[in-house]
């Protein structure tokens, strides 16, 4: 079993990997329907007991039985952007804008044309 101290130690700005991003995903997802799970069986015992307050305690778990789900797909789909250009915008704080080069006279250049046709 590796202590703590084994594990390597991160030297560079790379992203994360594709892996380790749907590992984390994947377990923020089945964390939150647990929660949805207790949200519905505790919804189904306090319609047997009908504690004091029984509508602000059935809408609270109604409530989570029905975002946590919409919730978690969304966390689940969504990964951390990517980021283009990390290491030119650290260094001069601007976003890079693309080379475009002259033509000799001096206008500008054409743009290209795909044509599909012979």
């Amino acid at each position: 079993m590796k202590r703590p101290a084994d594990r390597p130690v991160l030297i560079t700005d790379a992203a994360r990997s594709q892996d380790d991003q749907l590992r984390s995903r994947t377990r923020r997802y089945v964390l939150m329907m647990m929660v949805r799970a207790v949200c519905v069986v505790v919804f189904a015992v306090l319609i047997t007991t009908r504690p004091p307050l029984l509508w602000l305690w059935l809408v609270l778990c109604g409530a989570g039985a029905v975002v946590i789900p919409w919730l978690a797909v969304i966390l689940a789909n969504d990964r951390p952007p990517k980021e283009k250009y990390r290491h030119f915008h650290k260094e001069k704080g601007t976003q890079p804008s693309l080379p475009t080069q002259p033509m000799p006279d001096g206008s500008a250049p054409p743009h290209k044309t795909i044509d599909a046709e012979p």
